[in-house]
């Protein structure tokens, strides 16, 4: 599957420092790689929505809305009743946000770390919002231009006020290096059903140097290493949890039951029937 480079794949100016978009689609896509190279609000009107970035994964339906900062991401979309998805993007560069942050004077905000994903209640007000930047998608791009870096303060303002300026602190913290951002995304995505391949992307690496890293930091192959942490998983849940197996073993990431059971007992030198009996 080619990955898609936001916002540049959907015409839009790349010389722009807030842009909009009226998204509208009649085809669920599944873990699509997606590039953003500027930060995003996703207002969603129908469909659901999944992302996965490098340490969050947030899965949302048309009562709230996402903020994104820019980076590698897997994208699921899922249609509405009505077999359609609709979601009004709204781009915006780390230079717009650093001249919102010197015009309202929160140069101060204390940063909280690194988040790559936040997510949002609608509420009256954000539904007027987004319904205003979807009529401002039709206009001439001169006046876009204009309308959008009033539209793009005021949804700021508006989410500062009611939610602090925590949110703010990602965008105004530095990224985690290569390193960092390699580790924690495999450390958060031990239990997830992502691919090998999906990670790489994730850490913007191609598969074999994921791999390499890999073994230079764990010691052993990916393959192996998450096969463990699914299986020391299982093992929590069948001891402190009294779970038995037909529950658990999806959840460990095993296609069958019979896979599972012989893995668990490969590891553990039991099945998982006879740890219950112990």
């Amino acid at each position: 599957m080619k990955s898609i480079t936001l916002p540049e794949e959907l015409t839009l100016e790349t010389n722009q420092s807030v842009q909009v978009f009226d998204y509208n689609s009649m085809q669920p896509i599944v873990k699509q790689e997606i590039i953003l190279n500027q930060n995003a609000f996703s207002f969603l009107m129908e469909g659901t929505k999944e992302v996965f970035f490098d340490t969050s994964a947030i899965s949302i339906d048309n009562t709230r809305f996402l903020l994104m900062g820019s980076g590698h991401c897997l994208m699921t979309e899922k249609l509405s009743d009505v077999k359609s998805y609709r979601s009004v993007l709204l781009f915006f560069t780390n230079e717009a946000l650093l001249k919102f942050i010197h015009k309202v004077a929160l140069d101060k905000t204390v940063s909280k770390g690194y988040k790559s994903v936040y997510d949002f209640q609608y509420d009256h007000f954000i539904q007027g919002f987004a319904k205003s930047l979807s009529d401002i998608s039709r206009l001439s791009k001169h006046l876009q231009t204009k309308l959008l870096e009033v539209k793009f303060e005021e949804i700021m303002l508006y989410l500062t006020e009611i939610y602090g300026t925590d949110f703010l602190s990602s965008f105004i913290v530095k990224s985690p290096d290569s390193t960092q951002k390699f580790i924690r995304t495999v450390e958060t995505n031990q239990l997830s059903k992502l691919t090998l391949k999906e990670l790489a992307f994730l850490c913007n690496m191609s598969i074999s140097t994921f791999k390499r890293e890999f073994e230079k930091h764990y010691g052993e192959s990916p393959i192996k290493w998450f096969q463990n942490k699914r299986l020391e998983h299982a093992h929590y849940l069948l001891n402190q949890q009294q779970k038995n197996s037909s529950e658990i073993y999806v959840a460990a990431g095993y296609e069958n039951l019979s896979s599972f059971i012989q893995a668990y007992k490969s590891k553990y030198g039991m099945t998982p029937k006879q740890h219950h009996k112990k």
